[in-house]
């Protein structure tokens, strides 16, 4: 059932009057950094004005993304399937579909995916690329 959650995601569309953004086209790219980490950018700082961007993480099963920050911005991860738990300013929390977690500016975070991988809605304020 969560991957099925995960799928619509995936093949979903971002819609705004006058534009559509079919997710099903945008390919997947490797983390630069996080191995068994994928993206998938539905919106970047070029569709934004820098504003903001949207991003799809995938995060094989027991693969992590380690301890980081961003400077300036602000980011939010919503879960859509999968489980794991993050480090958010030194703070456990559980992620499960449905979690929503903010990570503020220049705060350390990280995020473990548990056995089954996790799945991920992220947005950055201002725009991370």
């Amino acid at each position: 059932m969560e991957n099925r959650l995960f799928e619509a995601f995936n093949q979903g569309r971002f819609l705004v009057p006058g534009r559509t953004v079919d997710f099903g086209n945008i390919p997947w790219s490797k983390h630069p950094t996080f191995e068994g980490v994928e993206l998938k950018h539905i919106l970047t700082s070029a569709e934004t004005g820098g504003a903001y961007s949207y991003h799809l993480v995938r995060i094989a099963p027991g693969k992590s993304i380690l301890d980081h920050i961003h400077d300036p911005q602000l980011e939010t991860h919503e879960v859509i399937a999968g489980s794991g738990y993050a480090l958010n300013d030194g703070v456990k929390i559980q992620y499960e579909p449905g979690v929503i977690s903010v990570m503020l500016a220049k705060v350390h975070h990280e995020v473990h995916a548990g056995d089954e991988g996790l799945y991920l809605f992220a947005k950055f304020m201002p725009a991370l690329c």
